[in-house]
């Protein structure tokens, strides 16, 4: 065993555990504010022990540390601390969070990065029930309030089917193979001429289980109100870290132990692409909750992302790893100017709620339309480089049928962004928010710079993504 491999997540875990003890020794309505900054600290250093990671498989072949697994895990570190930086400006009727969101999230994040570096279908499993059982707990952790107790019941059930599927796929699959581990079941497979039918459908199953993680159609029926009623800092979160997690599970389990299987589980990522990006366009067009429809969004973006894993290629690995980098930023601004909607204390979530601020709060205002304007592909924002590089891998793959379709998404996607422009900045002003929490503008700002400066560290990231596609195939 080489124990420095998983040093970040042993880090990581102690410091959960370290965290939470202060938390419950300290006195009551006091201990949110400590608990949530030296959450973000062990995240913090923890980036740090990520990038010092050596290369590597350990834990008898249960876990592997490599390009791949540093990016997914970077990514999913940073969108735990936007998450927990909102929440430090989170106040619903005068009360903060419990001081136990924080933890939570750590140990969700906890979950997420040992998806990123599994290298067994049991590591998978533990990975991402660690990750799923925060999330559950995050939903209802407003105990007061009914939408939240909703949310939290809705995801736990609907999660729960999904874990069975998958665990039943991974159990079909272990039937075939006798091992649980990547590299023996790819050299199974490969030594095989005729694939069992049993064997294709557990790889179904497997796929469906973690299709729903990323809400993607036709699994997205969670999506909607889960986002509604989870406290925003919880809302944005669950838009991040487990997403990318998910996306790395995928994108190593189809491209390592089942690459070979390509041809046919390619048309049913290729249909689940194509229905996630139209059915998250159409469905947003009626909404009227800016929270419901950033759920929806969240379908059309998670379908485009798609696009990267159908094309089945190191190019599309590497769209796919640079798209979930653009949505990362983009959607932490747009949900930090949401944090920021409040008047007398009150949450507003409605997009009329919107109105005027162009007038009452211009630099507000300016970063939601940068962030919507990223989301509908405008260059030289973030979110058009995204587009292009899974737009392009599909393109080589000759997939033209799913690039029509995703173009056609896209433009009806941007009547509902631009509403959302129009009524911030030309409609009849609205009372003025509230003066937001420090927390909540550094996030928005900070977000919304990089959205626009994307392009500035495009090349980096590109460069990160491709040896982390590579990584992959290797």
């Amino acid at each position: 065993m080489n124990w420095m491999l998983a040093l970040p997540e042993l880090v990581l875990a102690v410091s959960g555990l370290v965290v939470l003890s202060g938390g419950v020794l300290t006195k009551k309505g006091h201990a949110f504010l400590p608990t949530a900054a030296l959450t973000i600290a062990a995240f913090v250093a923890t980036i740090f022990l990520v990038g010092l990671s050596p290369d590597g498989v350990g834990y008898h072949g249960l876990f592997q540390v490599d390009a791949f697994a540093r990016f997914i895990k970077v990514l999913a570190l940073i969108g735990a601390i936007v998450a927990v930086a909102l929440s430090v400006g989170h106040r619903d009727e005068g009360q903060e969070l419990p001081f136990e969101m924080p933890v939570l999230v750590l140990f969700s994040t906890l979950g997420a990065m040992v998806m990123a570096s599994s290298a067994s279908l049991m590591t998978l499993f533990v990975g991402l029930e660690l990750s799923s059982l925060s999330i559950y707990v995050l939903c209802a952790i407003e105990r007061d309030r009914p939408q939240a107790a909703e949310s939290g019941l809705k995801y736990f059930i609907l999660g729960s089917l999904a874990s069975g599927l998958l665990l039943y796929g991974i159990s079909l699959v272990y039937g075939f193979a006798g091992t649980l581990s990547y590299a023996p079941i790819a050299a199974e497979i490969n030594s095989v001429g005729a694939l069992p039918l049993g064997l294709v459908i557990g790889v179904v199953f497997m796929l469906v289980g973690l299709a729903f993680k990323l809400s993607a159609v036709p699994f997205h029926m969670w999506t909607p109100d889960v986002y509604q009623g989870a406290p925003t800092p919880v809302t944005a979160y669950m838009a991040g870290a487990p997403k990318f997690a998910a996306f790395a599970l995928i994108l190593r389990v189809m491209s390592g132990p089942f690459g070979a299987m390509s041809p046919r589980w390619q048309i049913l990522v290729e249909v689940i692409a194509a229905m996630s990006m139209l059915f998250g366009s159409f469905a947003a067009i009626p909404q009227h909750n800016i929270k419901r429809l950033m759920a929806y969004s969240s379908i059309g973006h998670m379908g485009y992302a798609m696009m990267g894993l159908a094309a089945a290629s190191p190019a599309g690995t590497t769209g796919t790893l640079v798209y979930l980098s653009t949505y990362l930023v983009m959607n932490a601004g747009t949900f930090g100017v949401i944090e920021a909607m409040r008047r007398r204390g009150q949450e507003m979530d409605e997009i009329s709620d919107l109105a005027g601020l162009g007038r009452t709060n211009p630099g507000m205002a300016l970063i939601l339309a940068i962030c919507m304007f990223s989301m509908v592909g405008v260059p030289p924002l973030a979110g058009f480089f995204g587009k292009f590089m899974v737009f392009a891998a599909a393109w080589q793959a000759g997939l033209y049928p799913l690039i029509f379709l995703g173009a056609v998404s896209a433009v009806v996607g941007a009547y509902y962004y631009l509403r959302v422009v129009k009524v911030a900045w030309f409609d009849a002003p609205a009372a003025p928010f509230d003066r937001p929490a420090a927390s909540v503008s550094f996030v928005s700002i900070a977000m919304g710079l990089a959205t626009v400066l994307f392009l500035l560290g495009l090349g980096p990231i590109s460069d990160a993504a491709r040896a982390a596609a590579m990584a992959l195939v290797g």
